[in-house]
């Protein structure tokens, strides 16, 4: 049976997806974060080092990491290829989003979310003024135009293709799933109607919808 160890509102949402989209047996063990520090509890090191999540137990094995699960599930699952092209541009524009996600994406949008929330931390009152223009400007001269040619280039790609790799959903979308949403959150994507239209795809997806069900109540941080 496999096992998802799962933090609340984490990058393991997209792993229950997987498991639903791939029709298997799974259990869930949940993890709460603190409620001061967002940081995942210490019981998670129990089952990896890092104490991170998502992590899925399968037999005697153990794989952590988003991209690693994906691979190893459908490796393991996936005998039809079902969710993961096997030729030519498809192929490739898989893996390239498969590792786009969390290699290039996800760092900026941590880093975003860091900034956004340094003003509204417990500090003397003077020196909010301060740390409120110094979030501002990191954003403006680092953040913003290093991630928003990210998000010109998903906007583009859905702009020719229904999912990222082309008609067909793949795991490089259930990977892609999080960071997408996390962008909608900390940014303002009201002049990308494609990656609009491309959410609200995967929302009205049973398997998706059933894996926010067993999950729990889901926000991306």
């Amino acid at each position: 049976m496999i096992t998802v160890h799962h933090l609340n509102n984490s990058r393991s949402q997209r792993i229950l997806w997987l498991l639903e989209e791939l029709g298997l047996e799974y259990e869930i063990k949940e993890y709460q974060r603190d409620p001061k520090t967002s940081a995942a509890p210490e019981s998670l090191k129990a089952i990896h080092p890092l104490g991170k999540s998502p992590v899925i137990t399968d037999g005697d094995l153990t794989i952590a990491e988003s991209g690693a699960i994906i691979e190893y599930l459908l490796d393991s699952y996936d005998s039809e290829n079902r969710l993961r092209p096997t030729t030519g541009q498809a192929l490739l524009d898989y893996r390239y989003w498969l590792h786009f996600a969390e290699g290039s994406l996800m760092p900026l949008l941590v880093m975003k979310l860091v900034m956004m929330k340094m003003p509204k931390n417990p500090m003397p009152f003077f020196v909010k003024p301060i740390a409120k223009t110094l979030s501002q400007k990191i954003q403006d001269m680092f953040i913003t135009p290093r991630l928003t040619p990210q998000i010109e280039l998903i906007e583009q790609t859905l702009a020719n293709n229904t999912w990222l790799t082309g008609d067909e959903l793949s795991g490089a979308d259930i990977q892609m799933s999080f960071p997408i949403q996390a962008s909608s959150n900390r940014m303002d994507l009201t002049a990308f109607p494609n990656i609009a239209r491309y959410l609200k795809q995967i929302e009205a997806i049973p398997a998706y919808q059933k894996a926010v069900e067993r999950g729990g109540v889901f926000t991306t941080l």
